[in-house]
């Protein structure tokens, strides 16, 4: 394994990491928990039914990353937020409402399995570790890389339009460099992880 997915026989995927590399995606995966928040889970003996059915937050988060990690459903990815008409910004609320507790839901849960899976692996003699993940595990190692993803990307101002807009030349002393690194390695580990999930 060279630092990247591989597909395993049994349709899931294996990654050799080094200590380094496993407290950075342990670090990574924990503050993203942190972002996301605990979650308003019920408390022993409220009506599980009643949970199922809270209503989450209708206006958009202030934080540019859980804004990018939960965008508004109905808008225009080409105007401002502040730009919707009204007709859509009462769908992006309602849409919001009914849905962000459990897209936050998703994410923790992902993120927790990317922990509880770093945390579970047996270190070698060199201090590294093969991690092993099945179909399953896969994908929820795929959704919290993503989300890390877009939420370093946000913090860099990565757009779409600047293709990294001179971050992936900077110097060795900025202070930007190594969320550029971890940017890049998380891309990669995404890319390679895709591809053991459609072979």
């Amino acid at each position: 394994m060279s630092g990247q997915f591989e597909a395993t026989a049994d349709g899931g995927a294996a990654l050799a990491l080094d200590e380094v590399e496993i407290s950075i995606l342990r670090s990574l995966a924990v503050q993203l928990l942190e972002l996301v928040g605990p979650g308003d889970e019920p408390a022993e003996g409220d009506d599980p039914l009643a949970a199922l059915f809270a209503e989450g937050p209708s206006e958009p988060p202030s934080d540019p990353v859980l804004a990018r990690l939960f965008p508004d459903a109905y808008r225009d990815p080409e105007s401002r937020p502040g730009d919707q008409d009204e007709d859509a910004r009462t769908a992006s609320r309602d849409f919001r409402r009914f849905t962000e507790n459990d897209l936050r839901a998703g994410k923790r849960e992902n993120a927790l399995a990317v922990v509880h899976g770093l945390d579970a692996l047996t270190a070698r003699a060199d201090g590294g570790a093969v991690l092993r993940l099945t179909a399953a595990q896969s994908r929820c190692w795929l959704g919290t890389l993503n989300d890390l993803r877009l939420a370093i990307g946000t913090r860099l101002e990565v757009t779409d339009d600047e293709g990294g807009g001179g971050l992936y030349d900077l110097p060795d002393g900025d202070p930007r460099k190594p969320m550029v690194m971890a940017y890049l390695w998380l891309g990669a580990l995404q890319e390679t992880l895709v591809e053991t999930l459609v072979r």
